[in-house]
C-alpha cells in the first residue's frame, strides 16, 4: 500500500538535483523499481521528482570514438539502436535480454544502474536486515540459493541486479554524474559499492546527484560476448551473467576484461583470469583454464554452490563465443 506524495516536475537537470535534496524526496525515471519498493512498503516518499521529461537525456550519439547514452534512454532503445549494436554489441544484448518487453519499454539506463537489490529478505518488510538498518543478514543462514559467491566476508550477500552494469564494466564504461552544478566521470567499477564500504547503499551517488549519461569507448572491431543463464526461458532474473571484451594483437588476446554478474554485490572483475589470458590465443583449453581461475576464490553459501560449475561453463562458453565472433 502506498501513501500520498507530491509529484514534482523539475525545470531542468539542475532543478531536479535541487528538488532531490529536499527531505522525503525520491527520483523517478521509468519508475519500475521505485514503484516496486513503494508497493513492498520499503519506501514512502513524500515527494517524487519526475525525470522523464528532462530534455537531452534520451539521446544516443557517437563522438570522438566514444558512445554516449543518456540516462533516460530506455532499455528497448539501447537493445535496438544501430550505433549501440555497432560500438557496444554486448550492451545491446544485455539490454535486450533484461526483463520483459513491457518493462524494457519503460525502464531506463540510469534506473537499471541504480535499482535496489532483489534479495527476498531485503524486499520483505518483515525482515530487518542490515541493508535496512538491522543487525543481521538473514541470507547467511536462510534461503540463499540466488545470493553471492564472491565478497562472502562482507556484511551482506546480495547480488547486484543490473544487467547493464555487467556489460558496461566489461566495456570499460564511465558514468557521468551531475551534482547540481557540474558533472563528474566515474568508472563503472568505482560506481558500485560493496556492502563492506556501506551496507545500506549499492553505489556512490550522494543526495541530489543524478546519472546524466554513460560513455563507452567504442568496442567496434574488438572481440566480445555476453552470456546469461536463467532458470527458465521466460522473463526471469539471471542465475549468472558473463561479459567479456578484448582485442586481438598478433593473434593473441590483449586488454581482456572479464566481468561476472549475479556473482557478487557488484559487477565482479576476474583479474587472475584476465592476466592468464593476456598474450594467449584463446582456444578451448585456455578458456577452460581461465574459467577455473575465475572461480578459484569463490566462497559459496550453503545453497548456491551450484553457481561455481555454472559460472565455470558460462565463462568458457562466452570466451569461445567471443573468439569465434558469434552473436552476443
Amino acid at each position: 500500500m502506498t501513501t500520498p506524495f507530491t509529484y514534482l516536475e523539475p525545470a531542468g537537470l539542475a532543478d531536479a538535483s535541487r528538488l532531490a535534496r529536499q527531505e522525503g524526496a525520491m527520483l523517478k525515471a521509468g519508475g519500475i523499481d521505485l514503484l516496486d519498493e513503494m508497493k513492498e512498503g520499503l519506501v514512502a516518499p513524500e515527494k517524487v521528482v519526475r525525470l522523464s521529461a528532462l530534455k537531452g537525456m534520451d539521446r544516443i550519439e557517437v563522438k570522438n570514438g566514444k558512445l554516449r547514452i543518456g540516462a533516460l534512454v530506455t532499455l528497448a532503445t539501447v537493445a535496438a539502436h544501430k550505433q549501440v549494436r555497432e560500438h557496444a554489441r554486448i550492451l545491446a544484448a544485455a539490454a535486450g535480454q533484461a526483463a520483459t518487453p513491457q518493462i524494457r519499454n519503460a525502464a531506463t539506463v540510469g534506473g537499471n544502474l541504480c535499482q535496489r537489490p532483489r534479495c527476498w529478505y531485503y524486499r520483505h518488510e518483515d525482515f530487518p536486515c542490515r541493508k535496512k538498518g538491522g543487525d543481521q543478514c538473514f541470507a547467511e543462514t536462510g534461503e540463499n540459493r540466488y545470493h553471492a559467491i564472491f565478497a562472502a566476508d562482507g556484511p551482506c550477500h546480495i547480488v547486484h541486479p543490473s544487467a547493464l552494469g555487467t556489460a558496461l564494466a566489461a566495456l570499460g564504461g564511465q558514468i557521468l554524474v551531475f551534482d547540481g552544478q557540474k558533472s563528474r566521470s566515474v568508472a563503472v567499477e568505482q560506481f558500485f559499492a560493496l556492502p563492506s564500504v556501506d551496507v545500506t547503499r549499492e553505489n556512490v551517488l550522494q543526495p541530489g546527484e543524478i546519472i546524466e549519461a554513460v560513455e563507452i569507448p567504442s568496442a567496434k572491431g574488438k572481440k566480445s560476448a555476453y552470456h546469461k543463464q536463467r532458470e527458465r526461458l521466460a522473463a526471469d532474473w539471471p542465475l549468472a551473467e558473463v561479459a567479456v571484451v578484448y582485442e586481438v594483437k598478433n593473434g593473441a588476446a590483449d586488454g581482456v576484461r572479464l566481468v561476472l554478474g549475479h556473482a557478487a554485490p557488484i559487477p565482479w572483475r576476474c583479474p587472475t583470469a584476465e592476466s592468464y589470458l593476456s598474450g594467449k590465443k584463446i582456444d578451448a583449453g585456455a578458456a577452460a583454464e581461465a574459467a577455473r581461475l575465475a572461480m578459484a576464490a569463490a566462497a559459496p553459501l550453503a545453497q548456491n554452490e551450484y553457481k561455481v560449475p555454472l559460472f565455470t561453463v558460462l565463462i568458457a562458453r562466452a570466451l569461445m563465443a567471443a573468439e569465434k565472433g558469434e552473436p552476443a
